[in-house]
């Protein structure tokens, strides 16, 4: 992965998705994100939480930062336009 895109990742991480800048949208386009699952119980901040490849990706992510990954939901990331 080229430096750019891990910035963008990095500084993404903790950002509701419509935070995101055109550039950064397009550099993450494909990638999935993780977002906690509102609950009537927990009314979540809509930040990303994991960014990755794939699904697994984002639960391995989740789980080393010590998150229940079924208190996620999964989505990929589209273009801005």
């Amino acid at each position: 992965m080229m430096a750019k895109a891990v910035r963008i990742q990095d500084r993404a991480i903790g950002r509701a998705p419509d935070q995101l800048s055109i550039e950064e949208r397009t550099e993450l386009t494909g990638k999935y994100v993780a977002l906690e699952i509102y609950t009537p119980d927990a009314l979540p901040l809509r930040r990303i939480e994991a960014i990755g490849d794939s699904v697994e990706e984002c639960v391995r992510m989740l789980a080393a930062r010590g998150l229940n990954p079924t208190r996620f939901e999964y989505s990929r990331i589209t273009p801005a336009y």
